[in-house]
């Protein structure tokens, strides 16, 4: 097994001005030692990972990383910019430039020595070491040895770096009874008990910022005299906290970019829940706030016995998140929960149309009239259970904005306001209200202090009672009517859409659905498709919107795909690969198939996606296509008014996105200079000079 680190991936004067050109030269140092196998590939996963995140730490420390199929061993090149690359950290660009390369499936012995190297950056020692150094191999020494052994330091704690709980030490001395030390024996006096808390770190690649957010709140709290232990959620797996250990805790610190996996063990704790980076940067501020939570006895999770589950990762929003921010989070739990339901209940409702006929929603009960060997009884069946599913849809959705605002104690209210949104015709409007004024209501009455006795019935009995009863009362009495009333008046004015009008929402649409691919965008159009034919009997106007949201919704997987196939040398192999997948996940309307691509080149494909998203959503509006089901993709053309023309707008935007996409990526690929489309080492051999040259040589 070779070296994390040689003299030759070391640049001390390091020429690049962007991030992404810092990326590239350290990366090709890479190629020409044979550790990447495609420059372009690797470069497409390491910018992702940016995508996600900045990947810059206060004190001029950039770290971009990423695990990627293309590497071929754990390894890692150094940077040294005089001029400073900016990285996206609070305090400004950064002068050492780690670049960080993990294989797909990255044994964890070498990710247990990127770790330890994440927890030696923040030590000042290392990195002044490191900005003084003046030969290559002293650097990679120093970096070999800081990442095999503890960082200066950390000697005083038992660490390991494979994710095993670590705790800091307070250093809290005993005392004697008096204070002064004595010849004789005394009983001493038993010391304050200190703070405790535990905290989860992860990151998405959980190789660099985890380590480091653990680093920075351990730290921080040996500094203000309290007793913190970390579970590192890192790729190299992570060991649970003892369960005693969570016990005994004060408080709990959650620094995360990733779902923390099995939340529910910390319930019912006074709780921090920030990203990662909030970890590193601010972390005294975050154990002080764990006091504070600690002090005022507020918990923002309620423990309701040995069976309670974790949140969802959108339940919780980050400290410091805009008001704007929290809302789409809650929104989008909603939906989230919603989808099946509309999935399923729409697609037994497709399907008992398709063998019945549209009559068949004027059938009688099948409980009371069911006969096995009729087709007419087998399609009111399926129609009557996808009714029933579809009876759900806002009180869940009203339930699960609620559960996004509150958790669990949000649950009841939000059904019962959902449910009654259903009942006075409120709809989908009715419940996106519902849904937010009954979690709000719960966070209220979490904020009130209570006996520690009364503690264990106020999820299952105080909360639940009063928050339904204001919820069912002001949705009943105070604003269930002007809701509906809004509701009956956006009815009415999609059935009355025509021509110009309707063209312009098919091209909102489209381009909502192709904005972020499966995300709040999307999820909000989508929803708003799904919220009108949900009505026992849609209008006009309701099938049209859900017809231009599907097939713009396709567009963009069907494009990618397309376009890896017509022009597959503008497309990493990774890419191609996935464009043959992007032909059945569009055909089968799951624009999620074209998020790889547009990961990888956002600025291209994004805006590609929604032009052609745009002129399928225009054409299906002009054409006046309609549709029943809510999801299906080409598997429900049968139930779609005049498919020819509806799968002629699916072929007219995808042809356009595949040209502009095939387009911008030209002019890249055109762009770039010829000395970056050739792999460091060839430019060494072919007698590059000047700037390149050197990156490529061996220093």
């Amino acid at each position: 097994m070779r070296e994390l680190i040689t003299a030759d991936l070391v640049d001390l004067d390091l020429s690049a001005d962007t991030k992404e050109a810092a990326a590239r030269s350290l990366a090709a140092r890479m190629a020409a030692a044979g550790r990447v196998t495609d420059l372009d590939g690797f470069l497409a996963d390491v910018a992702a990972r940016e995508e996600q995140m900045p990947t810059g730490l206060d004190g001029g420390i950039g770290i971009p990383h990423c695990r990627s199929e293309h590497v071929t061993e754990p390894t890692l090149a150094f940077g040294r910019s005089a001029a400073r690359i900016d990285f996206g950290a609070p305090d400004g660009p950064a002068d050492l430039i780690f670049l960080i390369a993990a294989p797909a499936g990255a044994d964890s012995d070498h990710l247990s020595i990127l770790s330890s190297l994440a927890r030696s950056l923040m030590d000042t020692a290392f990195t002044d070491a490191l900005r003084s150094a003046d030969e290559p191999e002293r650097v990679a020494a120093l970096i070999r040895r800081d990442g095999r052994t503890e960082a200066p330091g950390e000697a005083a704690q038992a660490t390991t770096a494979t994710g095993t709980p670590r705790a800091a030490a307070t250093g809290t001395p005993r005392a004697t009874a008096t204070g002064t030390p004595r010849a004789t024996v005394t009983e001493p006096q038993a010391p304050a008990a200190p703070f405790r808390i535990v905290a989860v770190t992860s990151c998405p690649t959980g190789i660099a910022h985890t380590y480091m957010a653990a680093e920075s709140l351990e730290r921080a709290a040996a500094e203000a005299g309290a007793e913190l232990v970390v579970e590192t959620q890192g790729s190299a797996g992570f060991d649970r906290l003892p369960a005693a250990t969570i016990a005994a805790a004060d408080a709990v610190i959650f620094a995360h970019d990733v779902e923390v996996r099995d939340k529910g063990r910390f319930a019912g704790k006074p709780t921090v829940d920030v990203g990662v980076k909030a970890g590193i940067n601010r972390p005294a501020e975050l154990v002080a706030e764990a006091r504070e939570k600690a002090a005022r006895g507020e918990t923002s999770a309620p423990a309701d016995g040995p069976e309670q589950g974790s949140a969802p990762m959108d339940a919780g929003a980050a400290a410091g998140d805009g008001f704007g921010t929290r809302l789409r989070t809650w929104l989008m739990t909603g939906v989230s929960y919603m989808v099946p339901f509309v999935a399923a209940g729409g697609l037994l409702i497709a399907l008992a149309f398709a063998i019945g006929g549209y009559e068949i929603a004027s059938a009688k009960s099948v409980a009371d009239h069911f006969v096995w060997t009729e087709t007419a009884s087998w399609a009111a069946l399926l129609f009557q259970v996808g009714g029933a599913a579809f009876t759900f849809l806002v009180p869940v959705l009203a339930g699960y904005i609620a559960y996004g605002m509150a958790d669990r104690p949000g649950l009841v209210p939000g059904f019962v306001g959902g449910f009654i949104a259903t009942t006075i015709k409120a709809g989908f409007l009715g419940g996106l209200v519902a849904g937010l004024i009954a979690g709000a209501v719960v966070m209220g009455i979490q904020r009130f202090s209570v006996p520690g006795a009364l503690r264990g019935i106020m999820p299952v009995v105080v909360i639940p009672l009063i928050s339904s009863a204001v919820v069912g009362s002001l949705m009943f009495v105070v604003i269930g009517k002007p809701i509906a009333s809004a509701q009956q008046s956006m009815t009415d004015w999609l059935n009355s859409l025509s021509g110009a009008n309707a063209v312009i929402l098919g091209v909102i649409l489209g381009l909502m659905m192709c904005f972020d691919l499966g995300g709040p965008v999307n999820k909000v159009a989508y929803a708003f498709a799904t919220g009108g034919i949900a009505a026992s009997d849609p209008s006009t106007g309701s099938l049209k919107i859900m017809a231009a949201v599907m097939a713009a919704g396709m567009v963009p997987p069907l494009a990618m795909a397309l376009a890896t196939t017509v022009r597959g040398r503008l497309f990493t192999k990774a890419e191609r690969e996935n464009g043959k997948a992007a032909w059945v996940l569009g055909a089968s309307f799951i624009s999620e198939g074209a998020i790889p691509f547009a990961a990888a080149d956002p600025l291209r494909v994004i805006p590609s996606a929604m032009a052609g998203g745009a002129v399928t959503g225009a054409l299906s509006m002009a054409f006046d296509c309609t549709l029943r089901a809510p999801h299906g993709g080409i598997f429900v053309v049968p139930l779609i008014g005049r498919p020819f023309l509806y799968l002629l707008a699916i072929v007219a935007g995808t042809a356009v996105s595949t040209g502009l996409v095939i387009f911008l990526k030209g002019l890249r690929k055109t762009a770039r200079p010829e000395a970056d489309r050739v792999p460091a080492a060839g430019r060494a051999e072919s007698g590059a000079t000047g700037d390149e040259s050197k990156a490529a040589v061996t220093v």
